[in-house]
């Protein structure tokens, strides 16, 4: 069966794509992968082509993975930091985006702690805009990523039972994972301090918990996320070391869940807190392949929006 083209101009977030748009983009990913252990780790996709990382917030892994993803493709990679934004001289996004425009990139990256900011950079620019993260919004190539992740290792999505664990409210990278997690046909389950998971979160089609052993038990994935402190308004929590001991993962505790579960964390962790080293660097846990994949996933989202730029030349 031949997958459908692509068609949209920009990446934006997970809710808009359909089931057939996200396979494309895993399965394109899995092709991408290999490249990774070649000798020289490059294709010619897009030479000639600009690919600008514009991130209004801080970052390692998405910004490097970008990059290093742009490079394998050939492309000429420039970055912006919010430490060297004229924003931070009081130019306006409006403004920025005009000058970005004058410049003539091919492609521009941008993660923001407000959401929406993509959506309107990409209504601005016709260059292709890739969401690397909008506030508590969303962020499709993290999602992406661990649903290769986990494919890679169970096979398939449909039918696996994953919880998420932490602070569900302020992150970005968990409205991304129901979106895509539920839509492949999986089973998915929230749990988190009640000031940390926000009312009416079910509807999305997730079960919900407040305590951490029914969201583990039998799970098939298990994905923790980072405390966002930076994000919390005011205190949502006692302190750190009450929330590690009711929502920490630890040996005792992923033994609740299925023998051959896999532990995934979007990063950066927080040891000790989220999750014990034990675990984080144990034999179920797939964090640094995720980064690996992050690199695949990212370069065939730059691939299927090239093709799209192209078909619109």
């Amino acid at each position: 069966m031949t997958e459908p083209a692509w068609t949209r101009k920009d990446l934006l977030g997970i809710g808009e794509l359909s089931v057939a748009e996200i396979e494309l983009i895993l399965n394109t990913a899995e092709s991408f992968a290999e490249v990774a252990e070649r000798p020289v780790k490059k294709v010619p996709t897009l030479r000639g082509k600009t690919v600008v990382n514009l991130f209004f917030e801080p970052s390692t892994r998405t910004r490097v993975s970008f990059e290093i993803a742009a490079q394998r493709l050939s492309a000429d990679v420039v970055n912006f930091t919010s430490a060297g934004s004229s924003q931070v001289k009081g130019e306006t996004l409006a403004d920025t985006a005009k000058n970005i425009a004058s410049m003539a990139p091919d492609f521009v990256v941008v993660r923001h702690a407000h959401a929406g900011v993509p959506a309107m950079l990409a209504r601005q620019l016709e260059c292709g805009v890739v969401n690397a993260g909008d506030g508590a919004h969303e962020h499709p190539t993290q999602a992406l990523l661990d649903a290769t992740t986990i494919r890679l290792h169970k096979g398939r999505i449909a039918g696996l039972t994953v919880a998420m664990v932490g602070d569900i409210m302020h992150s970005r990278v968990v409205r991304s994972n129901i979106l895509l997690l539920t839509r492949l046909g999986a089973r998915v389950r929230v749990a988190g301090p009640r000031t940390m998971v926000p009312r009416g979160i079910e509807t999305l089609g997730v079960e919900v918990h407040h305590e951490l052993e029914p969201a583990l038990a039998g799970a098939d994935v298990v994905m923790m996320l980072r405390l966002q402190l930076e994000r919390q308004s005011r205190t949502l929590l006692p302190s750190l070391s009450e929330y590690s001991r009711l929502f920490g993962l630890d040996a005792e505790r992923m033994r609740l869940a299925k023998p051959d579960a896999i532990v995934l964390h979007p990063g950066p962790m927080n040891r000790g807190v989220e999750i014990t080293s034990e675990v984080a660097d144990g034999s179920q846990s797939v964090i640094l392949e995720q980064v690996g994949q992050g690199v695949a996933v990212r370069m065939a989202a730059l691939y299927l929006l090239a093709g799209t730029r192209e078909a619109r030349s």
